[in-house]
């Protein structure tokens, strides 16, 4: 049975999404978590995940699938004493969502499993995704620091004209070549569609970023923000990120900004009749640019 999975962490301890020898993942522990689980069935469990987010990058609505044999799952799911009465949920998929959470720790883990459903037919998370939404957080010199939100807000010392970095942005979207802001892995694709992409002042002023595209590549919205950053700050004009995007090659024209300001906030997915179709088609366009279509998103 496949198994869809909704998770939601605060990557500040994380080395990111990815299992890594002797390094904490957010991967790592919830496949160690599985593994508790099912260890008397003799099944490890391995989670396809929507997109593998950087060390440091947090999420809200990173999506994930596991596949099990129907009897594991059973024999794991089934009632224990004193839930048969208690009015638990038959559904194995709730009851895999409890048993997972009892073990990550429900009081102050960092690491939640936000939803669990039986997935339908022909779904995958990575492979049917059609887009992804990114939120990215700044604190510059015009807003009051909450220290209570310093994991998931960059600070930045300067006043930034949000108007002229929302203009830089706006000439962003659409089908193009983003070499200029991704780092570059051999074989791979920096084609992408950039659906949304554009800056307003929150709650207390602070700038939010909110980005959204079919797939990202490595550090590419970090790169994006980067580049409208030094268009707020006077460093670029409004138009510089358009041109840079049209010369295709990595620049070093503005930085990077840090991990933490940045959210997965949401995966979008076609209706179910679609999911099976949209999943081929992702497959092929990957074998057809070998590597391109990214199993990367930031």
């Amino acid at each position: 049975m496949r198994i869809r999975l909704g998770i939601a962490y605060d990557g500040t301890d994380f080395k990111g999404w990815a299992a890594q020898p002797r390094l904490r993942t957010v991967q790592g522990t919830l496949e160690a978590a599985l593994a508790t689980l099912f260890r008397r069935e003799r099944v490890l469990p391995r989670l396809t995940v929507a997109g593998r987010t950087d060390a440091g990058v947090h999420a809200l609505g990173q999506v994930a699938h596991l596949d099990v044999p129907a009897g594991a799952l059973s024999a794991v799911t089934r009632p224990r004493r004193g839930e048969a009465s208690s009015g638990v949920a038959d559904d194995p998929a709730a009851v895999l969502l409890r048993r997972l959470t009892g073990i990550l720790g429900s009081a102050d883990a960092d690491v939640v499993i936000t939803h669990a459903a039986t997935a339908p037919a022909g779904f995958d998370a990575r492979f049917s995704a059609v887009w992804r939404r990114y939120e990215y957080r700044i604190a510059d010199g015009a807003t009051l620091r909450d220290p209570l939100t310093r994991n998931r807000t960059v600070w930045y010392p300067r006043t930034l004209d949000v108007d002229a970095m929302d203009r830089a942005a706006t000439r962003l979207l659409g089908l193009h070549d983003f070499a200029a802001f991704c780092k570059p892995r051999e074989e791979a694709t920096t084609i992408r569609t950039l659906q949304a992409y554009g800056w307003s002042r929150g709650e207390g002023g602070v700038l939010v970023a909110t980005l959204q595209a079919d797939a990202f590549c490595h550090s590419m919205v970090r790169a994006l923000v980067g580049a409208c950053v030094a268009v707020g700050e006077g460093k670029l004009t409004d138009d510089d990120p358009e041109r840079l995007l049209a010369a295709a090659e990595r620049t070093s024209a503005f930085k990077v900004m840090p991990a933490k300001g940045l959210v997965l906030t949401e995966v979008g997915y076609p209706g179910d009749h679609e999911l099976e179709a949209r999943a081929a088609q992702t497959r092929a366009r990957r074998e057809l640019h070998v590597s391109g279509i990214p199993d990367l998103v930031e």
